[in-house]
């Protein structure tokens, strides 16, 4: 039975015994309903009920708050879940902490509301859950913000053997201009894989990864929601040629020259110049334009991440050199 249903029938049952005084329920009568009101209120919650806010706290003295995992009632309230925070908030004032992070599943985005009044603000979203975060610490927030770039990477597959390269026109474009394939990496993925990707979903072309050769970035990108935009050109060698371009995203798809697509109007200006930056790959060798890729360990146990620079001689090799943070 839920709380209002018995409130209404003890008050059914106080009017039917004739407790009412000129109209108006007797003071014994509000006095009963009150206080029988406030207990079943707090028994709607028999799990969250005395159960403190917890969560992992960081070695820079934060706390995160999966509330996911903190055990609520699926129908918790926003006010009930404002008095854990607000207690937990003192007790994580009282402990030092510096900063509050609180995970909220989109199934629970009413607590972000109750959050709100205790001064949280949204950091950053994915698709199934919100984070917001509350800076406890003295003076101005110290605390890092999220994601300020997103990665496009393209691939410039060049057939060293006729000095063509393969391009694309985008349907969606204003300007029906070459370009190379390419599209947004994914999260965690390389930037060689992406461009290997990309191409192939593209074209129908398989080829593998060379080395970087340009990197572009943009400030208040129109498709980055506001964000800024790191554009990476891949040079790729081609595993297989024959074209079997992706008509949703493509209206053309060609193998051009080299120096056609250096000197046509009908292009972009980092599109000629990396056209251009690769004829004289072509001319002198690619190991005077590459940027190559090594793999590298990280300072973080068991990591490790991709370094991107040009070739060293053989008496400066990397493994030769001496080390350094």
């Amino acid at each position: 039975m839920s709380a209002c249903a018995a409130v209404s029938k003890l008050l059914r049952l106080f009017v039917f015994r004739g407790q009412f005084c000129g109209g108006r329920t007797c003071g014994v009568t509000r006095t009963a309903v009150r206080a029988w009101s406030r207990t079943a209120t707090r028994s709607q919650f028999p799990r969250a009920e005395g159960t403190a806010l917890t969560g992992r706290v960081d070695r820079y003295g934060g706390v995160t708050v999966n509330l996911a995992d903190a055990g609520l009632p699926a129908d918790v309230s926003e006010s009930f879940f404002g008095g854990l925070l607000r207690d937990a908030l003192v007790r994580w004032r009282a402990e030092g902490k510096v900063a509050v992070w609180l995970r909220v599943p989109i199934a629970l985005s009413r607590c972000a509301a109750a959050a709100a009044t205790h001064g949280f603000a949204f950091h950053h979203a994915r698709r199934d859950h919100a984070v917001l975060a509350l800076w406890l610490g003295e003076g101005e927030s110290r605390l890092p913000g999220f994601a300020t770039h997103q990665v496009g990477v393209a691939g410039a597959v060049v057939d060293e053997s006729n000095g063509k390269v393969l391009v694309v026109q985008d349907r969606n474009k204003t300007k029906n201009a070459w370009k190379f394939p390419g599209g947004l990496s994914d999260p965690g993925e390389n930037i060689g894989a992406t461009a290997v990707r990309e191409v192939f979903e593209e074209t129908g072309v398989r080829s593998e990864f060379r080395s970087l050769l340009s990197i572009r970035q943009q400030h208040d990108h129109p498709g980055a929601f506001g964000m800024s935009d790191m554009y990476v050109i891949c040079r790729l060698r081609p595993l297989t040629y024959d074209i079997d371009f992706c008509t949703q995203e493509c209206l053309r798809c060609e193998w051009l020259p080299l120096g056609e697509l250096a000197r046509t109007a009908d292009t972009t200006p980092i599109t000629s110049r990396v056209a251009a930056l690769l004829l004289r790959g072509l001319e002198r060798g690619f190991e005077h334009i590459d940027l190559a890729m090594e793999e590298l360990p990280a300072v973080y146990s068991g990591r490790f991440y991709q370094l991107y620079h040009r070739q060293l001689g053989p008496t400066l090799h990397s493994a030769d050199a001496p080390s350094s943070n």
